[in-house]
C-alpha cells in the first residue's frame, strides 16, 4: 500500500500573506515542514500542494517535490484530492503546512492504523491539560467509542460534565489520512448540516456514515498563525523553550 504525504501550502492568508515562505532560522517554513515530514518511515512520497509559483519554486530549490494546484480550492482536502488525481497512491495524508515541528512518528502512527483499517479515515487526538482549552471554541474536541472511532467532533466541551466527575478531554489534531476512494467521494459531497453549524469539515464524513479512526498521541501542536508565532518556534528550535 502506497502512502503519499501531502502538505497543502496556500500563499494567500488574511493574517499572514506568504506564510509558507516566512523564514524560521533562515529557512522558509515550508522547508522545515517538508524536512520533518520526510523523516517518516511509512510515507512513500512527500509532496507540497500549492497555489503559487513562488512556493513551488522554493520547494524545488531545496530538492523537494511540489505540485501546482488550483487557486480556487476552499479546503486543504480539495487540494489533496487534486494531487490524488495526478499522483498514484492508496492513502493520502493531509499534513498542515504551518506546523514546522510536526513529528514523523505521528504520521507513521496514522499510516500504520490505516493499514490495519484500510476502509477508514484516520486522524489524531491528544489529551487536553488546560481547563481554558476545554471551553475554548478554537480548540476542537473529539470523543471516540471503545473501538477508537470518532463519535463526534465539536468546538464545545464534549461530553458535558454534568456529574462533575474527573474526566479526560481530548483535542482533535488537524491531520488526516484518507484512503483514495474515500477522498474522492468526500470532496464531492455537499456540505452537511452539522459541518455548516460547527464549521468543521470532518463532520461531513461522520454525517455520511464514514468511519474515522482516531489515534492518540502526546504531540502538542505548535502552529504558525501570525508573524509573532515565528519567534516562538525559533525559541523552541533554539532550545530556549521546551517542546513535547
Amino acid at each position: 500500500m502506497k502512502a503519499i504525504g501531502v502538505i497543502p501550502a496556500r500563499y494567500g492568508s488574511t493574517r499572514f500573506p506568504g506564510k509558507p515562505l516566512a523564514l524560521i532560522h533562515n529557512k522558509p517554513m515550508i522547508q522545515h515542514v517538508y524536512e520533518q515530514v520526510s523523516k517518516s518511515k511509512e510515507l512513500d512520497l512527500v509532496v507540497v500542494a500549492t497555489d503559487h509559483e513562488l512556493i513551488k519554486a522554493a520547494v524545488e530549490s531545496f530538492g523537494g517535490k511540489a505540485v501546482l494546484t488550483s487557486a480556487d480550492h476552499e479546503t486543504g482536502s480539495d487540494r489533496i484530492a487534486e494531487v490524488a488525481s495526478k499522483i498514484e497512491g492508496d492513502f493520502y495524508v493531509n499534513i498542515q503546512g504551518d506546523e514546522p515541528l510536526i513529528k514523523a512518528e505521528l504520521i507513521d502512527s496514522l499510516v500504520q492504523a490505516a493499514k490495519e483499517s484500510p476502509e477508514s479515515v484516520v486522524t489524531a487526538k491528544t489529551e487536553i491539560h488546560s481547563e481554558e482549552d476545554i471551553d475554548n471554541p478554537n480548540v476542537v474536541k473529539v470523543v471516540t467509542n471503545q473501538s477508537g472511532s470518532a463519535l463526534y467532533f465539536s468546538r464545545s466541551a464534549i461530553p458535558f460534565n454534568r456529574a462533575k466527575k474527573e474526566h479526560t478531554y481530548y483535542k482533535h489534531l488537524g491531520i488526516y489520512l484518507y484512503p483514495k476512494e474515500i477522498l474522492k467521494e468526500f470532496v464531492n459531497l455537499p456540505q452537511s448540516s452539522l459541518e455548516e453549524v460547527e464549521m468543521l469539515e470532518q463532520l461531513r464524513l461522520l454525517e455520511n456514515g464514514f468511519d474515522i479512526k482516531v489515534v492518540e498521541t502526546n504531540y502538542e501542536v505548535v502552529g504558525v498563525d501570525t508573524p509573532e508565532d515565528i519567534q516562538k518556534v525559533e525559541e523552541i528550535l533554539g532550545g530556549l523553550k521546551q517542546y513535547v
